[in-house]
This record gives C-alpha cells, structure tokens and sequence, in this order.
C-alpha cells in the first residue's frame, strides 16, 4: 500500500511539473500584452502648482507683472500645464483679487472701536473687473454653506460681508479663479484642476463644473486631499458612478500621486473610466529648492523610464535666504533641471519620450476573454508550483495538496478574485527560488556525499573531522565548470517564478498602482528561511537527527555574538527592501556610475552581495562541507530575480535587463572571489601550512 502511494505521489509530481510548465506558457501572452501597453504612452508632461506661483509672486515688487512673465517662461522651458485648485479667500488675497478683514482689523483701520458681539469677514475687491467675476462666485460658494452674504461699501471701494468668521470662511472652497484660469490660457498653457471632497456633492454642480473644464481644453483631473470627488456620499448618492459618467461622457481623466497613499475611491473611479488614469509624481518645494538642477533632471529620467510616471507635479515657495539677506525661490533652479543638454527634456527624449499633454496607457486588452483563459491556466500552475514546494519539505503530499490548492483557489476566487491572483503569484515567487536553491543543495550533494560514499566513505562516522567537512576532490577546473552550470541553472529555476508574477498581475491597476500588490516583505524573508531550514535539516541522514543535534548543541558566547550580527544583518536587509530603503554613499556613487554608463542600474544586493557569493559558494561547496552556509545567501540574489519583477510598475524591458546586467556582473564579481580564493589557497599550501606542520613538530618534539 505505501509503495503504491509512493508511486502515485511520484507521478503527480511529474504532473505538476508538467502543469507548471504549461502555466509558464501561458503566461507568455499575457506579458506580451503588458509589453505592448507599456510602448502605448510616450509622451510625457510637466505641471506647476499655480497656487504655489501666485504665493511666491505675492513676496515680489509687482506681483501681477511676476505672475505674467514666469508663466511665459515656464511655457519656453516645457512646462506645459498649471495646476489650478479650487479657489479660497487666502489665495485671492495672495492674487491681489481682494482684500480680507475681520470686524476688528477692519474697524482698527477706520479709527472705529470693534463692534460688541459681531465676528464676520468683510471682503473688498480690487476693482470692478474683480467685483464683476468674483462676487458671484463668491456669493454661490457660502450661500451652499447657509452663511449670510450681504454687501456692503467702503469709500471707493465695494465688498460683501460674510456673517461668519475669517477663521472659517477661509476654509471655504470655491470653484477656481476664473481670472487666473483666463490668464494661464493667455500664456497658452493648458490647466489640470484640482478637485477635493470637502463639498457635499451635488450632482448637477458637478457636471456644469466638468463642462467648463471641457471648454477649457481639459484633458485630466488631479485630486486634493485623501479622496477622490464623491467618496463620501457614494454609499448614499452613488456619486463615484455619476461623477464617473459626468468625465466620461466629457472625454475627461484623471491623475493618481506616485509614492503616497492611495486617495480613497481611486481605484473604483479609475475601473469605472476604464482605467483612463495616468500616474503623477509630485517633486516636493523642499526638493525643489535644496537638490541640484541635474539631480532633479536624473530624477525625473529615471521616473519616466523605470517607473512608468508620465506626469511631473512641480511645487515651489518662497524662501527666507538669511545669507542674500532676500526672499527667494526655486523657480530658476527647475527652469534649468529642464533645459540643456543635460536637462530632464534631454534625457527622456534619448528613451524615445516626447513632452507634452500626458496619456493614458491603453487598457482596452486588459482582460479580453483569451486572456482571462490563459490566466486560469498561469493559476493552476501556480498552484502546481506551490505544491512542488510544500512537498519538498513534506515527502508524499503531493496529491492532497495539490487538491486542497484547487479547491481553495475555487472558494478564494469566489470572494475576492484578487486576493487570490495576489496571493497565488506571491505563493509562485516564493516556491521558484527556493525551489531552485533546493535543487542547487541537492545536486552539490550528489557530486559530494553521495560521491563519496559511492567508494565506501563514511561521513558521519570518520575518525578525522576534516573527512567529515573536506570531500574527495575534483579538479579546480571541473569545480569551476561544475558551479557555472549550476549558478546558471539555478537561476533559470528562479526565474521561472517571473512568468507567474506578471501573469497572474497582468491587470493595468497594477501597473497604475491602483491595487498594491501586496505581501512582497514575506517574498523578501521566506526564500532566506525556508533555505536555512534545508541547509540545516534536510541535508543529513534525517530531519530529526539534524533536529536532535542543533537542540543539543551548547550555546556560546560566539553563537550570541553571531546571532546578534545576522539580527542587525536582517534588520539593515529589510530596511534597504521598497523604495523608501536607504542607500549609502559609495553604492549611490556606484548606481550613478550604472546609470551614466549602462543606462539601466542592476540590483545592487544582486551583482555585489548575493550572486557574486553564489557563485564561490557553489565552487567551494563542491570541496568543503562549511561552504553550504553560503546558499543561505545565495537566496537573497535568487528571490530577488523574482522581486524585481514584482515591481509592476516598472516596464518588463527595464526588469529583463536589470536581472541580465545583475546575473552577468554577479558572475564576473563571483569569477573573482573564486580567483582569489585559489590563489591564496595555493599561497596556503605552499608555504604557509608546511612551515605551520614544521612549528607543530618541532613543538610536539620540544624543540
């Protein structure tokens, strides 16, 4: 009976290699179709923050002639669009447009006592162009908000009066300053206006605001705030699917901030506008003004191509520079990071980038019923994969687990088909580089253990503990010959993780990092553990004998020591996983170096650290029992074949060659090590160990 299953579980395994593979092709298509939806956007757009403008011009002389001549000179360096927002009494103010007072500042400037029992806002416009456009948007805006607007005078000049405090009116929003989105058209750049959803929604507001923008020639909606326009009345009103409709029908998409939390509601908006969505990145004022214009063009080139971002949101501010004893700004410092040979316009358009009104990446074969079908096929195999695994730590659960697999990936796909697609590539992205470094240790121990007992050795009970650690030699060459195949072996089981990963994430929301995918910290952690786990338990006689001695080995002061040093290892390792790890100076000189040279920057952990040692592991695995420590670290560079292209924002081509350029240099770093390895093990042997094996005579003899 137990023979029979044995054969069983034996045949199932060679079917869910078989249903792996058929997976891997499947999801061939699948990153074709990614492929092409990424080559469908090129063109690239830049935008600055109009608000931040009109902040820095009111520090200016003549702040209106400012406003005038930086928005010509933004439209002759690439800036093609200003952010609008919706419009406040603050910044009016800032424009000039009015003049903002309290009962008691006002009263204070007439010579008057503060009234008794009265706190309003008293506005007074510029002028009678100001008062003809702005009093009635004004006058809309609190009304909605059921505060009492009445007029009043003041010499010359007329105003309203707002029956509420300036504390509050000031928090107001109204629709954007038609004055100021006349003039941004005069200078003819286009305008990107900025919604929130601090309004209670109103339908019909809505849709006469979305055919202005139209009017105006407005391609894309950027949200403020940490929602996007509807959220919080859609459980009531349905608003996310009417605003969506409103957009849709006027032809009208919108943007989504890179790096930040994802704005609430974006994800059910942007499948409602059938992913008309394009990704932004936000250079911070702050960034604006302390980072080098070069710096800032590298930034950005490196957004474009790496990253997919086909939107740059500049903000600037005015500063108080103590040194030039003056207020100044960032503005010259982002004309010059976009223009010049060595500008971001430059550099991008060397990557066949265009600048101009931005894209959005064409999803209409998103999920075309083929893809759907082959998709089903990269989820069995997926799970084949997975199952691979667990029964390589589990003989003889191949057929249960397989069928519990399926069964579970059924019901998941019934409660949440993204939760499974997410959770299967991350169960495929682990199994393939453990699976492989398992396959490493298992045929280094063929050629090692197994040759050696094949002529009568006996590891476990040899006389001499060098026998145990020091295996019967091949030649340095075959050793050499030996790793390489298996380096590149290995790596080629790893990466047949990749083909799940985009696959099974093949929809655009990932690429638009509208869904995150989620659980890479684990993808960065098991691969390591699950190889400790083999190395230590599963490469002796038995799991429990191994088990049994590491229980019983003595805890020394040198096993705290290395304990606490592979802590802080593991903790800087996490810190330097995602994008917010830091990295120190000498790698970040090394990275630019890649860039300026290469064009595409290989992982570092990858071409220095992981594959290098890899590589000497296995040479040295191949003779010394000790080295097999180093496949622990090998695990790092292998999973990180996986991760790379678990960054669905990052095109396919920019992954390809950064695993390319991080497997050939990690070689040639490995090469090295192995290099100098055999040079100093000659040094060893010619003249250090026999003059060492004379000093032990001569001390043995009392010499």
């Amino acid at each position: 009976m137990q023979l029979n299953w044995q054969q069983w579980n034996r045949k199932a395994q060679t079917f869910m290699l078989i249903v792996t593979l058929i997976g891997i092709i499947a999801a061939i298509p699948l990153g074709i179709s990614r492929w092409g939806m990424e080559q469908s956007a090129n063109s690239v757009e830049f935008v600055y923050d109009y608000k931040d403008l009109v902040q820095i011009a009111s520090y200016q002389a003549h702040p209106q002639e400012f406003i005038q001549e930086h928005l010509g000179k933004m439209k002759e360096a690439g800036i093609e669009t200003m952010a609008v927002f919706e419009s406040s009494l603050e910044e009016l103010s800032w424009a000039g447009r009015i003049s903002v007072y309290n009962s008691t500042s006002l009263n204070g400037i007439n010579g008057k006592l503060a009234p008794v029992n009265e706190n309003f806002t008293y506005v007074i416009f510029a002028g009678s162009r100001e008062e003809s456009v702005l009093r009635p948007l004004i006058e809309s805006a609190f009304e909605k908000w059921g505060i009492v607007v009445r007029p009043f005078s003041e010499g010359d000049y007329s105003g309203l009066v707002l029956e509420t405090p300036y504390e509050d009116a000031k928090l107001k929003l109204m629709s954007p300053d038609p004055m100021a989105l006349q003039a941004i058209q005069d200078a003819g750049l286009a305008i990107l206006p900025r919604l929130s959803d601090r309004v209670p929604y109103d339908e019909n507001a809505v849709s006469e605001l979305i055919s202005s923008y139209k009017a105006l020639g407005v391609k894309r909606i950027l949200f403020d705030g940490d929602a996007v326009k509807g959220f919080a009345d859609n459980e009531e009103k349905k608003s996310l699917y009417t605003f969506a409709d409103i957009l849709n029908e006027n032809g009208i998409g919108i943007a989504a901030i890179e790096n930040s939390k994802p704005q609430k509601g974006i994800g059910t908006l942007g499948y409602l506008l059938d992913y008309n969505v394009t990704r932004i990145y936000s250079l911070s004022d702050v960034d604006a003004t302390g980072m080098k214009a070069d710096e800032i063009a590298d930034r950005f080139q490196l957004a474009v191509k790496d990253r997919n971002i086909r939107m740059f949101y500049l903000n600037g501010a005015p500063m108080s520079d103590i040194t030039k004893s003056s207020i100044t700004n960032s503005l010259n410092n982002i004309y010059e990071s976009l223009q010049g040979k060595d500008g971001a316009i430059a550099k991008i358009e060397k990557w066949g980038f265009t600048t101009g009104t931005a894209e959005a990446f064409d999803a209409r074969t998103d999920m075309t019923s083929w893809q759907k079908a082959l998709k089903g096929l990269v989820a069995l195999g997926a799970v084949a994969l997975i199952a691979l695994l667990i029964a390589a730590f589990v003989p003889g659960v191949n057929i249960p687990v397989f069928v519990i697999g399926l069964i579970g990936s059924a019901g998941l796909y019934v409660l949440s088909p993204s939760v499974l697609e997410q959770g299967l590539a991350l169960g495929a992205a682990i199994s393939a580089p453990t699976l492989a470094l398992i396959w490493a240790i298992n045929r280094v121990k063929a050629h090692t253990v197994g040759n050696r007992r094949a002529v009568g050795g006996d590891i476990e009970t040899a006389a001499n503990v060098g026998e145990r650690w020091i295996f019967p030699g091949f030649a340095a060459g075959r050793r050499l010959k030996m790793a390489i195949a298996l380096f590149a072996a290995t790596s080629i089981i790893s990466l047949a993780g990749v083909p799940f990963v985009f696959g099974l994430l093949n929809s655009i929301k990932y690429s638009l990092v509208l869904d995150q995918f989620r659980g890479v910290g684990l993808l960065h952690l098991a691969p390591i553990g699950l190889t400790a786990l083999y190395v230590f338990l599963y490469t002796g006689d038995s799991v429990l004998g191994n088990l049994r001695k590491l229980l019983m080995m003595p805890i020394t002061v040198l096993w705290v020591v290395g304990g606490v040093v592979l802590g802080a290892a593991g903790m800087y390792y996490l810190s330097r996983t995602g994008n917010e790890g830091q990295v120190t100076g000498v790698e970040m000189i090394i990275r630019n170096l890649l860039e300026t040279t290469i064009g595409v920057r290989p992982r570092f952990k990858e071409f220095m650290l992981s594959h290098p040692l890899f590589l000497f592991g296995l040479f040295l695995a191949l003779r010394y029992r000790a080295a097999w420590v180093l496949f622990i670290v090998a695990a790092i560079g292998q999973l990180s074949l996986v991760d790379t292209f678990a960054h669905i924002h990052t095109p396919l081509a920019i992954s390809l060659i950064r695993v390319s350029l991080g497997l050939v240099l990690g070689a040639l770093f490995g090469l090295v090590l192995i290099a100098v390895w055999q040079a100093g093990e000659g040094v060893w042997r010619r003249w250090v160990a026999p003059r060492l094996e004379q000093v032990r005579r001569q001390f043995k003899n009392g010499e």
